[in-house]
């Protein structure tokens, strides 16, 4: 049986983050991914938005994580000519009652270490954006966008240049704690089974993290956390876009509403909208096209009738439900649960790609004591 450091499952762009930050610390790294190639998932299926870190409850994970993150993946890119630019985004209030919104997300991006959002009243915001209709925004110019395929094929490369090395079409199969370490059991399609005894093991799969934390002999199955799906739905814009910026409304429950999000190339997409499903499923009805069109002509009136194509679904692995307050990321260490030397990240949906790099390095510090 083959003994190294570090097992990571799930090669997304969390899993890919972390697989640097270990390989590049000195660990020896096996990444196993059971699709064919890295960020197939929920990594592929978003709105490739680097957040500022407006929206979450001050002190969590999610504002520290994003706040760090964002910073971090600025850097990243520029270093590493990853494609991406800080586009700006609008949140836009549709009637003078949700003015008192944006001043509640200004109070509490302040809380959350954000300081350069500004308020813009109704002739301000559309100076900016002559396609809005709004009350008024605050605008963010420090959200952007960026190539998610072009930032994880860099992360890999990083990764395997440190020494890191992936194992593709090969499924975590279980693994059981033992004196020695952790014994991880995997399968590959032809059916073929390899263990591994690793020193540390690290649950980065995303919408099966719950569900691979369940297949651990020996861990306390009380900690694992209920997941709930939300699907968000994608549709997309025909030609160029009217607007410069990325507008969203005032935030819905489950998300941050129905926003216009922008490609590197300048088209525009709308979405996501919550959908909350049982299963993994990522078709988009036509039909919820009539949702859509009601909520984006709140701030582009304009919007003409058929304009609207269905483009792509994404799943949320979310840990709170419906009615719910929002959850923070789960990021499980020894300390917490005491079954040896494993992490697992549980609930780790948006902004986790903007947090990829802080939250690789706040899993390589709950392990560094313990390799």
């Amino acid at each position: 049986m083959q003994t190294i450091d570090c097992v990571v499952v799930g090669a997304g762009v969390v899993g890919l983050a972390i697989a640097r930050a270990l390989a590049q610390s000195g660990r020896e790294v096996v990444v196993v991914e059971q699709a064919d190639a890295i960020g197939t998932v929920t990594s592929s299926r978003n709105s490739e938005v680097i957040h500022a870190g407006l929206y979450y409850a001050p002190g969590s994970l999610k504002a520290r994580l994003c706040v760090e993150g964002r910073q971090r993946l600025y850097a990243y890119c520029a270093e590493h000519d990853v494609a991406h630019k800080r586009a700006g985004k609008l949140i836009v209030a549709s009637e003078a009652g949700q003015i008192e919104g944006l001043r509640k997300i200004e109070a509490n991006a302040r809380r959350c270490g954000v300081d350069d959002l500004q308020f813009l009243t109704q002739g301000e915001a559309e100076s900016l954006e002559p396609a809005l209709a709004c009350a008024g925004a605050l605008l963010s110019p420090s959200t952007g966008i960026v190539d998610s395929h072009a930032l994880m094929l860099s992360l890999r490369g990083d990764a395997e240049a440190a020494g890191a090395s992936f194992a593709f079409l090969t499924a975590f199969a279980g693994a059981t704690l033992d004196t020695d370490g952790i014994r991880i059991d995997t399968r590959d399609a032809g059916g073929e089974t390899f263990a591994l005894e690793a020193a540390a093991f690290i649950n980065a799969a995303g919408l099966d993290a719950q569900a691979l934390a369940h297949r651990i002999d020996g861990f306390p199955q009380g900690l694992i956390p209920r997941q709930w799906l939300a699907r968000g739905n994608y549709f997309s814009l025909p030609g160029r876009s009217p607007f410069s910026r990325l507008i969203y409304p005032v935030p819905v429950e489950g998300g941050l509403g129905v926003h216009l999000t922008l490609d590197l190339g300048g088209s525009a997409r709308f979405g996501p909208d919550v959908e909350w499903i049982d299963r993994v499923d990522y078709t988009v009805d036509p039909g919820r096209s009539g949702v859509f069109y009601e909520a984006i002509r709140r701030y582009w009136p304009e919007l003409a009738d058929g304009a609207l194509q269905p483009a792509y679904a994404g799943i949320r692995p979310k840990l709170s439900g419906p009615g719910q307050p929002a959850a923070d990321f789960m990021i499980q260490g020894p300390a917490d649960h005491g079954a040896g030397r494993i992490v697992n990240l549980f609930g780790i949906e948006s902004p986790g790609l903007t947090a990829s790099l802080a939250i690789a390095d706040h899993v390589v510090e709950l392990l560094h004591t313990r390799l």
